[in-house]
């Protein structure tokens, strides 16, 4: 397979609800969409980069640049054997891990039509539907939380993930907990604790959670490993795990005992694939996580989630947790029983909806040889 064109878009949608972290606020949602073209079929790929280098050091600026530049001529023309190759070709680019996820995931989108085959088939998922639970950034209140817990909870969904920073950690836990005695609740600090800030987190180990996510520092393992045996509640690690070769580490130093993988944030769908298979190895489970990403990178997600060791309900929620109307159809749905059905369908582009693309839509390229 040759890659005659790529197209490179960058979108953006309103969020239905503004979603803030310890490290911003997001009320409009933008992202690089990639669109491949070899014979006679278009993949679709989506690289969830944010506006402001917050998360990581990638931007929609940023991965255009890397994309047009660099990243798309390095395989336009050229024989493409397996998605997997395109990680390998790609390594002369340091990082952007994101950029090259959006560009290998129409790769993987090409592939799987020209295969007749899901992404679920040949990634090696083995379920066709997969728990999911719901993020919930941080409210003006604890009111306005309990609230939103409570409609989520309400549709069904398995299990509320809520974001914290200091100063919004254990009193809103606390709170959670006793308004949702049995709900499935866990925190993420996207990195805005330091290890002098332990005792937060041990307060928190009587209320149950399933894991506390990325407390410290984005490039962190060894605090995480000096906070983990601290804590009867599992540490999760999601930012500073960027690479396959991350996990085991994590695993031998004792940093965590869950792994948040984002295929976004691994470089692509076969480096979160190898990254699956290494947690695996050391007994370690992992969930996937999500990047409030449209519904043409969330298909992806799902596919990858379908894995065995994809053990705890990931962030995939349903396309109107985001949007008003997403750029998929069908869309995403959540199941009554809490689940959301693994797409079988070959590859991403059959449930595209090109006129929805267009519409929101506000810079575009073609690239050829």
């Amino acid at each position: 397979m040759r890659l005659e064109a790529v197209e490179l878009r960058v979108v953006e949608l309103p969020l239905r609800f503004p979603f803030e972290t310890s490290f911003g606020r997001e009320e409009t949602k933008r992202a690089v969409l990639v669109c491949a073209y070899a014979d006679g079929l278009a993949g679709w790929g989506e690289a969830p980069v944010m506006s402001a280098p917050l998360y990581n050091e990638e931007t929609v600026e940023t991965a255009w640049h890397v994309l047009r530049d660099f990243l798309v001529p390095a395989l336009l023309g050229q024989p493409v054997e397996h998605p997997r190759d395109v990680r390998h070709r790609l390594r002369f680019v340091r990082r952007h891990h994101m950029t090259k996820a959006g560009l290998e995931a129409a790769v993987w989108d090409l592939f799987a039509q020209r295969r007749g085959r899901s992404l679920r088939n040949l990634l090696g998922g083995v379920r066709d539907r997969v728990e999911v639970g719901v993020s919930l950034g941080i409210e003006p209140t604890v009111a306005d939380l309990v609230r939103r817990v409570e409609a989520f909870v309400a549709q069904g969904y398995r299990r509320v993930k809520v974001k914290i920073r200091p100063g919004w950690d254990v009193e809103v836990v606390r709170e959670l907990r006793r308004r949702f005695p049995d709900l499935p609740l866990q925190v993420d600090a996207n990195s805005a604790y330091t290890l002098d800030d332990a005792a937060v987190f041990e307060a928190m180990d009587e209320f149950g959670l399933l894991l506390v996510e990325q407390p410290l520092a984005e490039d962190d393992l060894v605090d995480h490993a000096k906070l983990q045996a601290r804590l009867r509640t599992p540490v999760c690690l999601d930012e500073s795990i960027v690479h396959p070769h991350d996990a085991r580490k994590a695993a031998e130093l004792g940093s965590c005992r869950v792994v948040n993988i984002k295929p976004a944030r691994l470089g692509g769908l076969a480096n979160a694939v190898e990254t699956h298979d290494v947690c695996a190895s050391h007994g370690m489970p992992v969930w996937c996580g999500g990047m409030l990403e449209t519904g043409i990178g969330r298909l992806a997600n799902l596919a990858l989630a379908s894995l065995p060791n994809f053990r705890l309900p990931g962030d995939l929620s349903a396309s109107d947790r985001y949007f008003h109307e997403d750029l998929i159809e069908p869309p995403v749905v959540l199941e009554r029983d809490g689940t959301v059905r693994v797409p079988t369908e070959a590859g991403v582009a059959p449930r595209v909806r090109r006129d929805r693309v267009d519409r929101v839509t506000v810079r575009r390229e073609c690239l050829r040889p």
